[in-house]
């Protein structure tokens, strides 16, 4: 297994990500719009790309919140690397990052019906907290932090 910290610029990562819209679509049905906005990896410059066999197998990254908290964001392991523990290696790679650039805390949202991600997230250590941004009053949202 590789790590590599990247930026959204990155084809592998861009590949993954497109895998991830795709799944998301079909999990999130008529509410992929209003989540997709928020979604955008446009100038991101922290991702984490994993690498099975030298085979693109996860991806997460994050962003500014505020200049103490990151956003953690665009989190996916590809089917055939699933169950592997992938997701919190992509985690905590990204809170070391994070930690290294003075942040805090990490915040992220995820859906209800995301199971294996809110899992990963527990597993963790993050709690969950109420709602924030542009995330309060969505009632398929579950939002979640941690102290860095």
């Amino acid at each position: 297994m590789k790590i590599l910290r990247t930026d959204s610029a990155d084809s592998d990562f861009k590949d993954l990500v497109r895998l991830l819209d795709a799944d998301l679509a079909v999990r999130n049905g008529d509410d992929h719009a209003f989540f997709s906005q928020f979604n955008k990896i446009d100038m991101i410059r922290n991702c984490v790309v994993i690498y099975v066999e030298n085979i693109p197998a996860a991806c997460g990254a994050f962003k500014k919140w505020d200049d103490s908290t990151a956003e953690i964001k665009r989190m996916y392991t590809h089917p055939d690397f699933r169950k592997r523990g992938l997701a919190t290696v992509i985690v905590r790679e990204l809170e070391i990052w994070a930690k290294e650039l003075n942040y805090t805390s990490a915040i992220l949202e995820t859906s209800l019906q995301q199971n294996e991600a809110i899992s990963v997230y527990e597993k963790s250590g993050y709690r969950r907290i109420p709602n924030y941004g542009q995330y309060i009053g969505v009632d398929k949202s579950v939002c979640y932090e941690k102290v860095l």
